[in-house]
């Protein structure tokens, strides 16, 4: 939901002052540790339910990200979310590619035992307007997105199932700065999903996260996520994606407060659901894949440490119920480095992989103890 924070100049300083010790032993910058992804791993628990977004996509340490994805194995979590960005995949031009980073992270978390959900989206420069954000596409590059999602598919097969097709596209920003467009991201999504089967028929193809939002059409931020669904599947949506991916935040609601369309709350996620029932789609899956409350101790969107620790079980619990939500991805494990505000807050574990007494919770949840 919220971009990595950036890295701090101590920490460019620290890398540029080990550059001749790893030019002088023949290491070249970028691989100077290689660690071994092991032997195959399981997750010991009593919950198929529980998982996390991971945020690896700036961790450039290889130990560091196959530690965060044996902490989440022994955290008990079934499911990761992480994000492949087009643009650092196949950002140099059409077809050249580099995997280094997106194979690291695949075999990892294949080796903890992990079901690794894969988010693609973020446009290379070469594949949108002059002077636009990284999360602006246009419709004469939606097959260039497209050519991409088949090409991950086709490299990842065997080893991933699950690809989400962009994020939160009923909100401006991450539409490029412009209106959402539910018709448009349904053409989007469309291209993306029949490239996909033709790389995986057996792929699953899961339609982006909504934001929960309560704005309305020419709002300057972003549409209602109910309204924006039932766009979607007013434009042909239905036959262009296998299941549904939500995202469900509390912030300062408790976790028992029931569902109610003028109110954003976790409940909330269900009434996505409903939408989907009432457009003969509720046989489908839907995975909650960015969620959860925030415990920052002056934002006015946090909650308490314990209370954060009450309505996160209390959402597990919550989600055992919903025979339609097969996961509740917990946002977010561990950010590579310190964002100094509030999305600090919204971790399980520190930077510094110290787990957070949170962790400790959901791991006696998950693990039974």
């Amino acid at each position: 939901m919220y971009p990595c924070p950036r890295i701090r100049v101590e920490h460019l300083l620290a890398i540029v002052a080990l550059l001749p010790v790893l030019i002088a032993l023949g290491i070249p910058p970028g691989q100077a540790v290689r660690v071994p992804v092991g032997p195959p791993q399981h997750v010991e628990a009593i919950t198929t339910k529980v998982g996390v977004h991971t945020r690896l996509t700036d961790e450039v340490d290889a130990w560091k990200i196959k530690h965060t994805l044996e902490l989440a194995r022994e955290m008990g979590a079934t499911w990761a979310v992480e994000y492949f960005p087009w643009a650092y995949i196949e950002g140099e031009a059409k077809g050249t590619y580099d995997w280094g980073h997106a194979d690291l992270v695949v075999a990892h978390a294949q080796a903890q035992g992990l079901n690794l959900m894969a988010r693609i989206d973020g446009v290379p420069r070469w594949a949108r307007p002059e002077e636009s954000t990284w999360r602006s596409i246009t419709p004469d590059h939606y097959d260039d997105f497209a050519d991409f999602v088949y090409t991950f598919v086709r490299r990842y097969r065997g080893r991933l199932k699950y690809y989400i097709i962009w994020n939160e596209p009923n909100l401006n920003l991450e539409w490029g700065g412009r209106a959402p467009d539910p018709a448009g991201y349904t053409e989007l999504l469309r291209r993306a999903y029949q490239r996909a089967k033709q790389a995986d028929p057996d792929c699953v193809v899961l339609a982006a996260g909504l934001s929960p939002t309560l704005e309305g059409y020419g709002s300057d931020w972003g549409l209602n996520e109910l309204v924006y669904l039932q766009a979607m599947y007013d434009a042909g949506a239905r036959d262009y994606f296998d299941a549904m991916t939500i995202h469900a935040y509390g912030w300062t609601s408790p976790v028992d407060e029931p569902a109610d369309p003028n109110k954003i709350n976790f409940a909330r996620a269900s009434l996505l659901h409903d939408v989907m029932v009432r457009n003969g789609d509720g046989a489908k899956p839907c995975y909650i894949t960015e969620g959860g409350w925030n415990d920052h101790p002056r934002w006015i969107m946090a909650v308490s440490p314990a209370q954060r620790v009450v309505n996160t079980l209390g959402a597990l619990r919550l989600v055992e119920t919903w025979d339609w939500c097969q996961a509740f991805c917990i946002w977010c494990f561990r950010l590579p480095v310190r964002a100094r505000n509030f999305n600090d807050y919204y971790t399980l574990v520190t930077v510094d992989f110290e787990p957070k007494p949170i962790y400790l919770e959901i791991q006696q949840y998950a693990r039974g103890w």
